[in-house]
């Protein structure tokens, strides 16, 4: 509900658009808009480009130059900024002295306003920008009459985005040429967003630029969804943004926050394999991971078998469209969350006899947006920091051996395969695997020795040998007790990134055990 002067307003208020302003970087559907409006009887207002396209279409348009009475200026940058724009934007339409005053200097009402703004993210976002460039490129015009516009959307409707031009014309249809206090409403809301989010870009941009790191960062998110809860039921979240065109719900219960936790943390992990791979997680850690070129159900039990405890209630993601065959297989247990870039009919049909699982497609729009920088609250403000998409270290390993026997090819292929792995456990972390399997996990323990001896009871629990195996991890050892552990299991092969003060201790212990270790001389340490 809406009060003008102490007057309620009902949501289904209707407004005439007898008048439309159109100014618009962004051309997609503008013609056939303007077509739908021009069928209506409005009259249409336009500037520079857009005004052209419009009489190229056929369409009678008057210039705003022609409209005000006062020419575009200084390369256009002063157009729209006029009395005569902003005051039939503004003026309210039930005040008694607002109309005498638009009476007097012949204002006239503008009832609609079609504007999208100068592409100043593309253009800071193109490689080899210049200063000059991104200045250019920042609208003030168009916010000024977004907002004006929004201001008044009790009288005028506005829009900023082209999907909502549909909506507008339909509502016409409807309404004889009117629109909704509702539409209004929310469309003002989505400008003012618009808007802040316009501003932040520019904010950011200019202040990194100029000082060469960030002064300030401004953030300006969507809603995209309530959540379930937060990380218990008591706690409640909201997810802002635009999580859902990085993933789609196909099926089951709301999303919570760790669910979007746990689906961030086993999308990195897949992403960071080539070969067909499936990927077990627990609260966000790696369970186990498996890989065949042959058959998904074969890397499934290659991960499955590794820990078959925890994935009751946990994650899988695979890096290749879910077949119908794996999905049988992995519908046998209890599971929360199923992530795979598509999944086959079949599949779906196994997998939706299960209401509450929630199976997430990954689409491509991820791919561009996993590199952002990853950001945490923390007391009174936030911190922002590049993410770990990449395993570092992994070039070259021949040339990085540290010990008197090198690895084998063999060994060389299961430390790349256990490094891209160790990377996304929580730290502590200790990797035991082949070149295709995981063998034993232990993470986020607050001593590494600790870890190594959770993963090789792991993988005893499991009845898997280690013997053979390779073991990874995250960061240095900073004592040879940890690597003796792994030795005792029968490890042949130790990929770690070095650089303890007992460096020489640790690879003295290898060399006394005759295996092979490599320093990828970076660490990928997670809290």
């Amino acid at each position: 509900m809406l009060l003008v002067k102490g007057i309620a307003l009902s949501h289904t208020t209707l407004m005439a658009i007898k008048r439309a302003l159109l100014s618009v970087s962004d051309k997609s559907g503008l013609i056939e808009f303007a077509q739908g409006l021009h069928g209506f009887g409005v009259e249409l207002l336009s500037t520079g480009g857009t005004a052209k396209s419009l009489r190229e279409a056929g369409l009678p348009v008057i210039d705003v130059a022609d409209y005000t009475g006062a020419p575009e200026l200084f390369e256009g940058r002063v157009k729209t900024l006029h009395p005569k724009v902003h005051g039939g934007l503004l003026q309210k339409r039930d005040d008694a002295e607002h109309q005498a005053q638009a009476a007097e200097h012949a204002i006239p009402c503008i009832d609609l306003v079609v504007v999208n703004l100068y592409p100043f993210e593309q253009t800071i976002a193109r490689e080899g920008v210049t200063l000059e460039e991104a200045i250019e490129n920042i609208d003030i015009g168009g916010p000024s009459m977004l907002r004006s516009a929004s201001k008044n959307y009790a009288s005028v409707t506005v829009v900023a985005d082209p999907k909502d031009y549909p909506r507008v014309l339909e509502q016409m249809n409807e309404n004889a040429g009117d629109t909704t206090l509702a539409l209004r409403e929310e469309l003002a809301v989505k400008v003012f967003l618009r808007t802040s989010q316009y501003d932040a870009a520019i904010t950011n941009y200019l202040g990194k630029c100029k000082n060469g790191t960030r002064c300030s960062l401004t953030i300006s998110l969507p809603l995209d969804q309530e959540l379930r809860y937060g990380d218990n039921p008591h706690q409640k979240a909201t997810l802002y943004g635009d999580f859902s065109s990085c993933f789609t719900q196909i099926q089951g219960k709301e999303l919570s926050y760790t669910n979007i936790l746990d689906i961030e943390a086993a999308a990195d992990l897949i992403l960071d394999f080539r070969r067909p791979s499936v990927g077990i997680l627990k609260h966000t850690n790696p369970c186990g991971v498996g890989q065949d070129d042959e058959d998904l159900r074969v890397a499934w039990q290659k991960a499955f078998e590794t820990d078959r405890q925890a994935p009751f209630g946990g994650v899988i993601v695979v890096n290749r469209p879910l077949t119908e065959a794996l999905a049988r297989v992995i519908s046998e247990i209890f599971t929360d969350v199923i992530i795979a870039p598509d999944f086959e009919a079949g599949a779906r049909t196994v997998l939706q006899k299960k209401k509450n699982l929630r199976i997430m497609k990954m689409n491509e729009a991820y791919l561009k947006v996993k590199t952002d920088p990853l950001i945490r609250s923390c007391p009174g403000g936030i911190m922002v920091m590049d993410r770990d998409h990449t395993a570092l270290g992994l070039d070259h390993l021949e040339e990085k051996v540290v010990t008197k026997r090198p690895p084998t090819q063999d060994e060389l292929r299961a430390m790349r395969f256990a490094w891209r792995i160790v990377k996304h456990v929580k730290s502590n972390a200790i990797v035991y695997a082949t070149s295709d399997r995981t063998l034993g996990i232990g993470a986020g323990q607050m001593s590494r020795i600790d870890s190594s001896r959770i993963a090789v009871w792991k993988a005893k629990e499991a009845g898997l040998n280690l013997k053979g195996s390779v073991i990874a991890s995250d960061a240095m050892f900073p004592f040879a007790d940890g690597l003796q552990t792994a030795i005792d299991a029968g490890v042949t092969a130790c990929i770690q990134p070095g650089g303890s003060v007992r460096d020489e201790e640790v690879i003295a212990a290898a060399d006394a055990a005759g295996i092979a270790m490599v320093f990828t001389g970076h660490r990928h340490f997670r809290h």
